[in-house]
């Protein structure tokens, strides 16, 4: 047996609301010591200058304001518990941390480019925070496994999950080159990318495929 494929044992433990549960603790000390965020966001700059080897984990808990972890939490609860639920809680976990942790790896080579491209140093002390990039993954996941679930937009807008997918990639895609707001639409891209490289190496599922067998009739 390919051991990249074997199987965890099917286990539930509510590994998605403990997750939820460490980005609030994260979050709150974040509010009392500011500070923190130099040290627990990923940089280039910290990872390999200062050896912050603990960043690639710990960014990913760790969130600029209210809005931005509330939004990337109410993803993980919607589609993280599905998704754990269908996998088991072993092969969630490892879905989500190594997809983030290969996101911010992905976004300091990213740093490491622009900077060499643009000859501009800044790119290496910028730090990404945030668990956009694993909840991007995960909602690739969600529509994988769940190919004809409805989602709705805004509460209103029925929108197909696999579709979903493919309107907020071509988003992130565009707004990469357009927004200017400071978003890491970069990381968000990573998300989907490691995702879906996930989904066909560890579990040999292809989604177009599913996606195609779940809309043919």
């Amino acid at each position: 047996m390919n051991p990249i494929r074997t199987p965890f044992r099917y286990r539930y433990f509510n590994a998605s609301l403990t997750l939820i549960a460490v980005n609030v603790l994260f979050f709150i000390l974040t509010m009392m010591r500011p500070g923190l965020y130099s040290s627990l966001g990923i940089s280039a700059a910290g990872l390999i200058g200062r050896r912050y080897v603990w960043e690639p984990l710990t960014y990913m808990f760790t969130h600029g304001g209210f809005r931005h972890i509330f939004f990337n939490m109410l993803a993980l609860l919607f589609f993280g518990i599905p998704m754990e639920k269908k996998t088991g809680s072993c092969e969630f976990l490892l879905y989500y941390l190594l997809c983030g942790v290969l996101n911010g790896l992905f976004s300091v080579g990213l740093a490491y480019v622009l900077t060499l491209v643009t000859r501009n140093s800044v790119y290496l002390y910028v730090p990404l925070i945030g668990a956009s990039g694993a909840v991007y993954s995960v909602l690739l996941a969600y529509a994988v496994f769940f190919p004809r679930s409805i989602i709705y937009i805004w509460g209103l807008l029925p929108v197909p999950a696999p579709l979903l997918i493919v309107i907020y990639f071509v988003i992130e895609f565009v707004s990469q080159f357009v927004d200017n707001s400071g978003t890491a639409h970069f990381a968000h891209l990573f998300g989907i990318i490691i995702g879906w490289a996930y989904l066909v190496i560890r579990m040999g599922i292809n989604p177009l495929r599913v996606w195609k067998d779940a809309y043919r009739r």
